[in-house]
């Protein structure tokens, strides 16, 4: 793994990064808190390593707040002589994944930065979906096609993210009744014919490309080609 430490000591530095890079992983090293977090939130990292006291101006509870709240998601463990249970909680609220205490064993650090690595990765929600250029934001609600936007309702809109969830696939009318209409039966209604035709005159209609297709006897699909 790549793995970036963030100590000042020097000496605890050095018994830390020769340990790790002997256990087979990439280490890069800052000693103070700048240049951890200059490090951190411009390099890939599969771990962090922060002492909990750093100089520098930014200590690692403020590292660790300051990358949180850029969307960064890389493990963190804490090493300090801080050993009060207060100030444990308040590096793990800051976003801290674990915790270890000065003095301790290089066995059980080794052991805590593994098992962090074998975590699996947890990704951000997608918050918008494009197929070609046609672009829906699901945090404002917006869809737009060729930077123009369109005036969809809100049925509407769940019946697009739907389709564009599976863009490429056969979306059939049982699966729309379900998700985007919430029935468990067929209402015998033409309801999901008459959306899908509003919804093309608004996606396709001025376009040289149709998006929306129908797929006879299944269903429909959004893509990109044909």
């Amino acid at each position: 793994m790549r793995i970036l430490l963030v100590e000042d000591d020097a000496e605890v530095a050095r018994f830390v990064r020769k340990g790790l890079q002997e256990a087979g992983h990439n280490v890069e090293h800052a000693a103070n808190g700048r240049d951890g977090l200059f490090l951190a939130a411009s390099e890939q990292f599969d771990i962090l390593v922060l002492d909990r006291m750093l100089p520098g101006g930014v200590d690692g509870v403020r590292l660790v707040e300051t990358l949180r709240g850029q969307g960064n998601r890389t493990p963190v463990l804490f090493l300090s002589a801080l050993s009060a249970v207060d100030e444990r909680v308040k590096g793990l609220k800051a976003g801290g994944d674990d915790y270890l205490v000065k003095p301790f064993a290089f066995a059980e650090l080794l052991a805590r930065v593994e098992a962090l690595g074998r975590r699996p990765t947890v990704e951000a929600p997608a918050t918008r979906l494009k197929i070609a250029d046609l672009e829906m934001d699901l945090l404002s609600r917006t869809v737009t096609r060729g930077g123009k936007r369109l005036e969809i309702q809100p049925r509407e809109f769940r019946l697009l993210e739907h389709l564009m969830r599976h863009a490429g696939q056969v979306v059939t009318r049982t699966m729309l009744l379900e998700k985007v209409w919430d029935y468990h039966f067929d209402p015998q209604t033409n309801v999901i014919d008459v959306h899908v035709s509003r919804l093309r005159q608004k996606v396709d209609k001025g376009f040289d490309k149709p998006l929306i297709h129908t797929v006879r006897n299944a269903g429909y699909m959004i893509r990109a080609e044909g």
